[in-house]
């Protein structure tokens, strides 16, 4: 046994001490997140956290604590939902999966051992067997680049994961500011509508109104009131939606909004270059890009291998109780006969000729889905402007001037209201368009990166406004 043994420690160091080493190597956990968080800062402007310590939890918790101290803008609702969603975090766990993956494909192949013992007659045989997959070990080398490029498409996975992670936070707070603002507008509605139908019954009483204008009046009343139910149910759907997007429970979840969504920017962004700048920084695009390179690497890999499946080297020494001690060394592999791998070879060429297509697909479905973002933005800009700065200001200056008439008692105040209940159509349209542009402004700016959460932003007609009572004198 002792001279078997010598031969086996001096061929295991005779292998490469650098592949050796090689085999061990693979990146701790911040190392392999840090190439993670880069991409997503560089594209978002927001570093991810991934608390892995009490101290880092701690730290995760008062940086919490200290977003929903104030209201929660948009740039506060990304940060907190960086920290406190829970799915996201599960997702960062899961790169340590792919570390794992990685030091199992990089590592040198076990040898196996088998031992023997025989019998015949009154004469006892040991026989040793020492074998090492020898195909696998002298491809290692080769197999790790290869490993270590599915390792990087993993994080330019994770990091287009967050990517979309914080433009579907950015849509459902647009979506919940909007529904708080349009919810605070239609209590001031339907309190005007209620002055309103106070105002028509105690008219009707002293007989100054007749029973259909009334009954008008009543409508209108009992109009504002259903808007308002549907407002207060918009805006608490909204608001769990906004939750459960940054990942708020407990006490957490009474947090504060503000008041309505930014002003419209007084122009839209020039985007001269959008295609090439989408071109250039969109992660599925980069993905696509290297799962071209991937499949090309191993079908290199793959046409001079194809011949042979299996291939093992062994040493073998047999010790019988009478006579020296027989060694020898084996090498087994298998006759390519049969199955000379080219099947193995046809299914490289297809994959790669595969990845090229859907490479070539996504890059037009990219420079179409960015043009036509892009052109909602422009248009969503174009409208929401048209509201503000003509519409509202004709719909006030109308109710300016039915004032102006019921202060000469030109008409009554019955007029004046209908006006002003008609004007009320005119700013919730205002509200709906002013949404619907930052929708696509996070639109444009998801499309920009990766794909779209969702088809492009329409500026569709406002909801009707509850019908004004028919003009008639005070």
């Amino acid at each position: 046994m002792g001279p078997s043994r010598r031969s086996l420690r001096l061929r295991l160091l005779a292998l490469p001490i650098p592949l050796l080493l090689a085999a061990c190597a693979a990146p701790s956990g911040p190392a392999a997140f840090a190439p993670v968080a880069e991409q997503v800062q560089a594209r978002s402007g927001l570093r991810p956290v991934w608390p892995r310590t009490p101290a880092d939890e701690a730290a995760a918790e008062a940086r919490s604590a200290e977003l929903l101290a104030q209201p929660l803008g948009l740039d506060q609702a990304l940060a907190l939902s960086l920290l406190k969603h829970r799915g996201l975090q599960a997702r960062f766990e899961a790169l340590g999966l792919a570390q794992a993956e990685l030091l199992q494909a990089t590592r040198l192949p076990n040898p196996s051992l088998s031992v023997g013992r025989f019998r015949q007659g009154d004469e006892t045989e040991i026989e040793l067997r020492l074998g090492i997959d020898l195909l696998r070990l002298a491809l290692t080398p080769w197999l790790r680049p290869l490993a270590e490029a599915d390792f990087a498409a993993r994080q330019q996975a994770l990091a287009a994961e967050v990517l979309a992670h914080l433009a579907a936070v950015r849509q459902a707070w647009i979506e919940a500011v909007a529904a708080e603002e349009r919810l605070h507008y239609r209590r001031q509605i339907r309190e005007a509508a209620e002055a309103g139908a106070e105002l028509a019954r105690r008219m009707a009483e002293v007989g100054n109104f007749n029973a259909l204008r009334r009954a008008r009046e009543q409508a209108f009343h009992a109009e504002a009131t259903l808007r308002l139910a549907q407002a207060e149910q918009a805006a608490q759907a909204r608001r769990e939606a906004l939750i459960r997007a940054i990942g708020l429970w407990g006490e957490d979840t009474a947090l504060r909004l503000p008041d309505r969504l930014p002003p419209l920017p007084a122009q839209p962004a020039e985007q001269p270059d959008i295609e090439r700048q989408a071109m250039a920084s969109r992660l599925d695009l980069q993905a696509a890009r290297q799962a071209v390179q991937q499949a090309a690497a191993r079908l290199g890999l793959t046409r001079p291998t194809r011949w042979v499946n299996v291939l093992q080297l062994g040493l073998e020494r047999d010790r019988p109780e009478t006579g020296p001690d027989r060694r020898g060394t084996e090498l087994r592999f298998e006759l390519p006969l049969f199955d000379s791998g080219q099947a193995r070879l046809a299914q490289a060429e297809a994959r790669h000729r595969i990845a090229l297509q859907q490479a070539a697909q996504l890059a037009v479905e990219a420079r179409s889905e960015v043009r036509e973002v892009y052109g909602a933005y422009r248009h969503a800009h174009d409208i929401a402007t048209l509201h503000q700065a003509e519409l509202l200001p004709l719909a006030q200056r109308i109710v300016d001037e039915q004032l102006l008439r019921y202060n000469g008692m030109l008409v009554g105040v019955f007029e004046l209201l209908a006006d002003a209940r008609a004007q009320v159509a005119a700013v919730e349209a205002a509200m709906d368009a002013r949404r619907a542009f930052w929708r696509a402004d996070a639109a444009l700016a998801q499309a920009l990166v990766g794909r779209p959460l969702a088809a492009p932003v329409s500026i569709d007609s406002p909801p009707a406004a509850p019908a004004p009572a028919a003009a008639g004198g005070h």
